[in-house]
């Protein structure tokens, strides 16, 4: 059975956290110890265990407020607003905010893992198609730092951080500069992802063709931080869904993983 994802394809876009790359159960806890300790080390009065819940409680708030619009946010507001909660006032902008970012952001370069086979992957697909990436990540120093350590970046035409551009997932506008990115157009564009309304549905409402990818999700590996595990995936037919990347190769060469 011939899947109806074959259409001609130009381009391979893909989505990095969960889907390229995982993260180590315990990188979230020590990236807010060390942002904390960083604040301390500062000279602000931060009560840990208080400011781990505030910012916690600022995050996702920030992150629900995206949905409104699309509009990226920011570490540095969570950072304010978790020590406006314990009455220091100081700006975003601040310098000692900026320092915590960086010591939060650095537990991810040492908990960051590649999915087994990912380079060879990228190789083979791009041997054949354009290749980007588009990821919803608050901060793009962090992310490209985490792309060179994991030697990732050399494999894409262009990488597109939401970030960057202003807009995540599943916002017309982030799909859009993948697409101008790669050249390509969105009916002749596969974007590979694990989370079904960011990448999945995000990618059909802007005319891509979705692949979802369960790679972490059939296997319990540890959820990325700000993932929602009770969502629910793709019910529509002309979604495939791929485990590994056999079956994603298997797809281009025009074999139903499914079947």
């Amino acid at each position: 059975m011939r899947s109806p994802v074959l259409k001609p394809v130009q381009a391979v876009g893909f989505d990095l956290f969960n889907t390229l790359i995982t993260v180590e159960e315990g990188a979230l806890r020590d990236a807010v110890a060390r942002l904390i300790q960083s604040l301390v080390e500062s000279g602000l009065a931060v009560d840990g265990a208080r400011f781990a819940e505030d910012h916690r409680s600022a995050a996702v708030r920030f992150i629900q407020e995206t949905r409104r619009d699309g509009r990226e946010t920011h570490n540095r507001y969570w950072i304010q607003a978790a020590l406006e909660a314990q009455g220091v006032r100081i700006p975003a902008d601040d310098p000692r905010i900026a320092e915590g970012v960086e010591a939060y952001f650095s537990a991810f370069l040492d908990h960051v893992r590649l999915i087994p086979g990912t380079r060879e992957m990228l190789e083979a697909v791009g041997r054949r198609y354009r290749v980007g990436l588009l990821s919803n990540f608050t901060h793009t120093p962090a992310a490209r730092a985490i792309l060179e350590a994991v030697a990732l970046a050399p494999h894409f035409e262009v990488c597109v951080i939401s970030g960057e551009i202003g807009y995540r997932k599943p916002h017309a506008r982030a799909f859009e500069a993948l697409l101008s990115g790669l050249g390509a157009a969105p009916h002749a564009t596969l974007y590979v992802g694990d989370d079904p309304e960011p990448d999945v549905q995000g990618a059909l409402e802007s005319g891509l063709r979705p692949v979802w990818s369960t790679y972490v999700r059939d296997r319990g590996v540890p959820f990325a931080p700000g993932y929602d595990p009770d969502r629910q995936g793709p019910e529509a037919s002309e979604v495939p869904r791929i485990s590994g990347w056999d079956e994603l190769l298997a797809l281009l060469d025009g074999v139903d993983p499914s079947s």
